[in-house]
């Protein structure tokens, strides 16, 4: 039986790649090793990272050759027209191309650190041409799906992020302290406008509920920088999080920031909540999130309270398993809620047991990979059908039947 030869091209070594590429592989390869065959690169063309120069296109490229479908995850490190070469040369070698992003890429909000960058690289045509390109395109959900629609020339699909709830990070002991909610945020280097909409709020629950009742913890941050080295812009970043997410506190100690996990490691954060908090400026970049929180909050019985961007409206109900803020609502909302589950733990206790519930079944990478190959399988027979004279392989089945 011939296996299914996927070839993985990994943008970087970040969360996304890690969630949208590397794990769902290595578990498709794990659990279906009778039927798939699995390699990994970030640079399947042998580009030379010191010079930034590429072979030409006749050279040759094994991994390439050697693959039935190449996977790519957004946008490499080593540029947009490096990504696109890779589409463009799979493409020319009849090899299924199968794009796939996690993020809005084709109009970046004003306040974005690299809204520039994409202007002035062009990165918003490239992705389009990518997606316009690639036989699969795949998206994390319903609105991001419906705002890249117009570019997609092939099959458009959403996938959902998962999780290995397997791995010993979301498998922790969590040791609960008496009488304290432990706030819990886990935020990247791309949230700058995000932590404005809950500015001053943790102060204010501070004084509604009393300090002694609730500590906040803010994930993330970069590593800090050596005495006598000038400050990485990330650190600055953070920098800039803590004025925002601390305004207000004077002698109040009731917070800390942790450092950034790999992503193998990003449960152990969420064994120390009993509460998470995700608040979201409205756009269109953010509105096309996913809502991978969910899965994190959900394995340690942690309700999610966010705005009501994206598509948190999919999993967290008012009262049951969290609560949505609306995005145009004041900062008072925040607290007010916030202050209602600090008062009450049993409620909190009900509502991450729901949670739970739904997590366990809809994001758990070990019962729901197995969509990802029937995924494949219903592309190739489309493809097969419209393009029955094309060069297309026809035994591109995940079964191997031909």
């Amino acid at each position: 039986m011939k296996k299914l030869k996927i070839l993985g091209v990994y943008a970087n070594e970040g969360g996304c790649a890690y969630y949208r590429l590397i794990m769902p592989l290595q578990k498709i390869a794990e659990l279906y090793s009778d039927q798939v065959e699995v390699q990994f690169s970030q640079n399947p063309l042998n580009l030379n990272e010191k010079t930034g120069e590429m072979p030409p296109d006749e050279a040759d490229y094994p991994l390439l050759d050697w693959a039935d479908i190449v996977l790519i995850n957004n946008i490499s490190n080593f540029g947009g027209p490096y990504t696109a070469r890779v589409i463009g040369l799979a493409k020319q070698r009849g090899k299924f191309v199968h794009f796939d992003t996690d993020d809005l890429l084709i109009d970046l909000y004003d306040g974005h650190r690299l809204k520039q960058v994409y202007e002035e690289k062009n990165l918003y045509d490239i992705t389009k041409w990518m997606y316009h390109t690639a036989d699969l395109v795949t998206v994390t959900q319903k609105k991001f799906a419906e705002r890249v629609k117009p570019y997609v020339g092939g099959v458009l699909a959403v996938v959902k992020n998962s999780i290995d709830y397997k791995l010993p990070c979301w498998n922790m002991q969590r040791i609960k302290i008496k009488k304290i909610t432990r706030v819990g945020w886990a935020g990247g280097i791309h949230h700058e406008e995000d932590v404005k909409e809950f500015a001053g709020v943790p102060w204010s629950v501070n004084q509604k509920v009393g300090k002694e009742r609730v500590q906040w913890d803010f994930y993330g941050a970069p590593q800090p920088t050596e005495k006598g080295k000038p400050k990485e812009w990330q650190n600055e970043v953070w920098d800039n999080y803590r004025r925002i997410l601390l305004k207000g506190f004077k002698k109040a100690s009731n917070w800390s920031v942790g450092q950034a996990l790999p992503p193998d490691r990003y449960g152990s954060m969420y064994a120390n909540m009993e509460l998470a908090i995700a608040p979201l400026q409205m756009n269109d970049f953010n509105d096309s999130k996913s809502e991978i929180k969910v899965a994190e909050c959900g394995r340690y019985k942690v309700p999610l309270i966010a705005s009501n961007v994206g598509c948190y409206d999919e999993t967290i109900v008012n009262g049951e398993t969290g609560y949505l803020i609306d995005p145009d609502a004041p900062r008072s909302e925040w607290v007010r809620i916030l202050s209602k589950c600090i008062k009450n733990p049993k409620h909190v206790e009900t509502m991450g047991r729901n949670l739970r519930q739904i997590t366990d079944e809809y994001f758990d990478i070990n019962k729901v990979v197995k969509h990802r190959l029937e995924l494949y399988q219903e592309c190739f027979k489309l493809l097969n059908e419209r393009h029955k004279d094309a060069t297309y392989n026809k035994e591109w089945v995940f079964n191997g039947q031909g």
